[in-house]
């Protein structure tokens, strides 16, 4: 569009744009194609992009001059970062969603048929499971996206936002909990999720975010990448004396021991004696990895419902 009515070269396209990488025409040709499709626009009665045969490329649609809305290094406006930071945190609900289901059929005390006991057990996990995600969601999500507006793609910037959100709302969070506990049922659960979880699995989210776009910011390997990210951070809390969702509905298992919450079953598959450190090690790296993989995927369905992708130096 800079060049708007000029004709691009293809070696120009294959210089500026792959800077030395080695590709084919026929990279450039499906680059082209794609931008016509987000485009509408047809080869043979082209608005937007006239082919220049065997030479390269011109872009005649007319232009307007326009207010600029967008003075940031990653090209998103407030708006677009707040609706990108909501689907990050609708993508963390999600996996707060599947996790829900696990803890809540693992902690059912017995099975489901006999009565709505066990029942009851898995939908109050469920509804608590999702609050909990949606909340820290809300916190890295929003951090990483903030993060990418101010620092574009700069790694610093969006784990640096992500693990700022996420220590906020888990110190928040945790100073909360203690404190209904404690008003509710004099006892205190100081052992529970907080900062400190908080900010590894944010920091592992936004090392995830920056993985996906350094790989294209395509959907699976974007999440799948996260999902590595968030695995690793997840395996770093028990180790570093933590607890994510799981440890903390033990932790209140035990304090509270007639409740009808048990965790045992988790410990059984790892043939160990109630919720041992490999129970907390496998459920940490599960739980980092489907909060990070599923909250990185939805910012980039996000993005691409937006028409906002990064930009080849993001890349």
């Amino acid at each position: 569009m800079t060049e708007a009515g000029t004709l691009v070269s293809k070696d120009r396209f294959l210089e500026e744009v792959w800077r030395g990488i080695p590709v084919t025409d026929e990279a450039l040709t499906q680059c082209i194609k794609a931008l016509r499709r987000a485009l509408g626009d047809e080869v043979a009665r082209p608005r937007f992009i006239e082919t220049v045969p065997k030479h390269g490329y011109r872009f005649i649609a007319p232009l307007e001059a326009a207010t600029a809305t967008r003075t940031n290094a990653s090209g998103l406006s407030w708006r677009e970062t707040f609706l990108l930071g909501a689907a990050g945190m609708i993508g963390a609900g999600f996996a707060g969603f599947i996790g829900g289901l696990i803890y809540g059929f693992a902690g059912a005390s017995r099975p489901l048929q006999p009565g709505l006991g066990a029942i009851s057990v898995l939908l109050v996990i469920l509804c608590l499971t999702i609050a909990v995600a949606l909340i820290g969601g809300a916190g890295v999500a929003f951090g990483i996206a903030i993060g990418r507006r101010l620092g574009g793609a700069d790694w610093r910037w969006i784990v640096g936002g992500g693990a700022t959100g996420g220590l906020v709302v888990g110190a928040v969070v945790k100073l909360l909990g203690v404190d209904a506990f404690n008003l509710l049922f004099g006892r205190s659960l100081t052992g529970m999720t907080g900062a400190m979880e908080g900010l590894l699995v944010g920091a592992g989210a936004g090392l995830g975010t920056w993985f996906a776009i350094r790989l294209g910011w395509r959907l699976r390997r974007g999440a799948g990448a996260a999902a590595f990210a968030g695995g690793l951070a997840g395996l770093l809390v028990p180790l570093l004396g933590g607890r994510l969702m799981g440890g903390s509905l033990d932790l209140l298992s035990r304090t509270f021991p007639e409740s009808r919450l048990r965790l045992d079953q988790v410990g059984v598959i790892f043939s160990e004696e109630g919720f041992g450190l490999v129970s907390q090690l496998t459920t940490c790296a599960l739980e980092g990895a489907l909060f990070s993989g599923c909250l990185v995927g939805f910012m980039i369905l996000g993005e691409r419902t937006l028409g906002v992708s990064p930009s080849v130096e993001e890349r």
